[in-house]
């Protein structure tokens, strides 16, 4: 448990933090607020860059950095090849959802990302503490830019396989997420993303014994308990999501907000309803009925995400859990309703207890 200790101060000097606890980088749910409340309880802040065109990745890092002296991370998902389409089903698709909210016109199957080169760019002239990727590794060529400029690389991995090709890429620090983990799976083949899930408890050994770099644990972490058991695995940090998303300054819906209470471990689901990527969400009516026998399965990530937008919008707007894309860690119903810089503080306090 010493060891733990210091492996955990070893990596807080690293990046002058005061707590070994990261903030999950979730799209869509990482507003600037919550990461100044994380940074200044000593935390590091994070964003979910997705979804962002570069003068937003900007303006966020710009917010952030006009509030605390913290360091953030900013991440990116490494594109997936364009998606096959398929004009018939996309037209079942909408009209299954159009039950589930307003019609949903053709075009919105056409939904595409930012252009990844210009979120490089952005990223670089952000210049955070770290990056981070997913779905995947950095371009070489980008690699070398980040390390030129000082910028730590924290790749996220899903199995032992891709935390050593993450290593041989040239990553600084492995983000180790485990199958209990809300939100899109991290997996580099989007086709195995299901067959691939590795618990937590027995990922973070494994890649802790297979690489030499720190390790992140993320995936079901959301008290003292889970962040003491991550450290006596191997781990130098962790990293949460769904701990802190009842949290005031992450501004989800409140009906989301309220059913992460309410959501046992069993109570989600790993599913590609809602971007055609695999997550995991609330098992809400729409996950129920959109994963039935009888419903058209999902089109591939982009389309399906522009393809569900116009459900999902409508149930952000009416407070609707059973049309909000309700991401939800295995963990949820330990999410604590609290200002996010206290619950920061608490899981610390709590697992350096248990750790002593």
């Amino acid at each position: 448990m010493t060891s733990a200790l210091a492996r955990s101060a070893g990596f807080c000097s690293r990046f002058g933090l005061r707590l070994p606890i990261l903030l999950a980088p979730m799209a869509g749910a990482c507003p600037p607020a919550l990461s100044i409340a994380v940074a200044n309880a000593g935390g590091m802040g994070a964003c979910g860059a997705l979804l962002m065109q570069p003068a937003a990745i900007l303006a966020w890092a710009a917010e952030l950095r006009a509030a605390t002296n913290g360091p953030f991370n900013l991440n990116l998902w490494i594109p997936d090849p364009p998606p096959r389409r398929d004009p018939a089903h996309e037209a079942a698709l909408r009209r299954f959802l159009g039950g589930w909210g307003p019609e949903v016109p053709p075009e919105a199957a056409d939904a595409a990302p930012p252009d990844f080169a210009a979120q490089c760019e952005a990223l670089l002239e952000a210049a955070p503490a770290a990056v981070s990727s997913i779905m995947g590794l950095f371009p070489a060529p980008f690699v070398e830019r980040l390390k030129a400029r000082g910028i730590t690389w924290m790749a996220t991995v899903s199995t032992v396989a891709e935390a050593r090709a993450a290593e041989a890429a040239g990553a600084d620090i492995l983000v180790a997420q485990g199958a209990e983990a809300g939100g899109h799976r991290g997996s580099f083949d989007a086709g195995t993303a299901e067959a691939g899930m590795v618990g937590l408890l027995a990922l973070v050994p494994a890649v802790v014994d297979a690489v030499r770099l720190p390790v992140v644990a993320t995936g079901g972490i959301a008290d003292a308990r889970g962040v003491a058991a991550a450290l006596a695995l191997g781990a130098s940090a962790v990293q949460i999501g769904t701990g802190f998303l009842r949290a005031p300054e992450a501004r989800i819906a409140p009906a989301w907000a309220d059913a992460l209470a309410a959501t046992p471990p069993e109570g989600t689901r790993v599913s590609r309803v809602f971007s055609g990527r695999a997550g995991r969400s609330i098992a809400t009516a729409y996950v129920a009925a959109a994963t039935a026998p009888d419903a058209p399965p999902p089109a591939p990530y982009p389309v399906q995400r522009g393809l569900t937008g116009p459900m999902r919008e409508l149930g952000t707007k009416g407070n609707d859990i059973d049309r909000i894309q309700a991401w939800a860690g295995q963990s949820a119903a330990l999410a604590r309703a609290e200002p996010a810089g206290e619950i920061a503080r608490a899981v610390w306090d709590g697992a350096r207890r248990l750790l002593a």
